[in-house]
């Protein structure tokens, strides 16, 4: 093939798909910090970018997507979503260059159906609890992030089917399920995680000018706990003949007091009111990581925990100033508090600047085990 002939087949190449991808959008965003942290249980004191491998606090959310729809008439649109999470530092491991190779994820990715009777998707995607309480938070995707210093509990389920239902004067409700599919939530394998309802999440919002109010609540059934899987694993093995009834007995045993992890969220707050911003988060934490009861010196004590937060910010011009603080309280008797101050400066709707400083102090069962303080020093873009 002569060069002509292949410059005419690369240009097809790139332009065929560009026109059928014709009301596809590209988008995505950056993130990058400059963290210093001081971490006592890991003995480091020192720099990071993007928090580093031990570096506290959630990642930077660093994400590549594509979206679109077509127009199926009568009011119908058939919508897709595909979307990775791409590090754009080392987050994850020591190794010093080697592109953190593992760090690609998927982030919400879908396909679904828009019109007026709401919004039904299918894939990967955020449970409504998650998203009830996202436009409160002040210190999204940062060190200070609510679940990365006080544990506020998120998730993006692999598996999720799930309905938006319109805004009607301002209030929305959303439900989700996430069917078993024989998993667990670390990966493992368990055949009885079988039902369409193994975990569910409803949701419930309210916005209206500054105003906002969410309310949740999300179940994970305890099929889908590594304590089940062990436990059906185990019945496997003794029904071929592997292991006898005490030794099935002692693993059921050390599984007692598995159990489904129950989460309730409430929400509410002022967004923009003359320039102020107000919110206050409670969550309540049953049987944390389907774990029922735990024993605490001679005594079995629930395994619960109630978790709040609320945060301030003024915004002046381009610039806001915040802060934070919150608890979390374990029925145990662990406790931990968070802290945060922070300056945003927004050079545009894209592209904005922040420090913060945080600090986390944590009493683990009369030890400070979990104590962490940390400077950070950011830079977001949009597009």
């Amino acid at each position: 093939m002569n060069k002509k002939l292949l410059s005419l087949a690369v240009a097809a190449a790139i332009t065929a798909p560009a026109v059928a991808l014709a009301d596809a959008t590209l988008y995505g965003k950056t993130h990058v910090s400059i963290d210093w942290f001081d971490i006592g249980s890991d003995e480091y004191k020192g720099w990071a970018v993007n928090r580093g491998e031990i570096g506290k606090g959630n990642g930077r959310a660093n994400r590549l997507g594509v979206k679109g729809s077509e127009d199926l008439g009568a009011g119908l649109k058939a919508i897709y979503q595909v979307e990775f999470g791409i590090p754009l530092a080392n987050e994850r491991d020591y190794d010093f260059d080697n592109g953190e190779q593992r760090g690609l994820k998927m982030r919400n990715t879908y396909v679904g159906l828009k019109g007026g009777f709401g919004t039904f998707l299918v894939g990967r995607h955020d449970t409504p609890l998650k998203v009830s309480t996202s436009k409160l938070e002040m210190f999204n995707d940062t060190m200070a992030d609510y679940e990365g210093t006080l544990g506020f509990d998120d998730i993006r389920a692999d598996n999720t089917i799930a309905y938006i239902t319109p805004s009607f004067g301002g209030f929305q409700f959303a439900a989700a399920t996430i069917p078993g599919s024989a998993s667990t939530v670390d990966g493992g394998k368990n055949r009885k995680a079988n039902s369409l309802t193994e975990g569910y999440s409803l949701a419930a919002t309210y916005g209206n000018g500054p105003w906002y109010f969410g309310a949740a609540y999300e179940v994970l059934t305890d099929q889908l706990s590594t304590a089940k899987a062990n436990i059906d694993s185990a019945q496997a093995i003794f029904d071929a003949g592997f292991i006898n009834a005490s030794q099935l007995a002692t693993i059921k045993t050390a599984n007692a007091d598995t159990s489904d992890y129950k989460k309730w969220r409430v929400g509410l707050g002022i967004r923009d009111l003359s320039g102020f911003y107000l919110s206050a988060i409670y969550e309540k934490q049953k049987s944390i990581g389907f774990v029922e009861k735990i024993m605490v010196g001679d005594k079995k004590k629930d395994n619960d925990a109630d978790v709040w937060q609320g945060q301030l910010g003024y915004a002046f011009g381009n610039n806001m100033i915040k802060g934070m603080y919150g608890k979390k309280k374990l029925d145990i008797g662990n406790e931990t508090k968070s802290w945060a101050v922070g300056f945003d400066h927004n050079f545009s709707k894209r592209t904005k600047v922040y420090a913060l400083y945080t600090k986390v102090d944590a009493d683990n069962k009369g030890t400070d085990e979990g104590d962490w303080k940390g400077f950070s020093l950011g830079m977001m873009y949009d597009f």
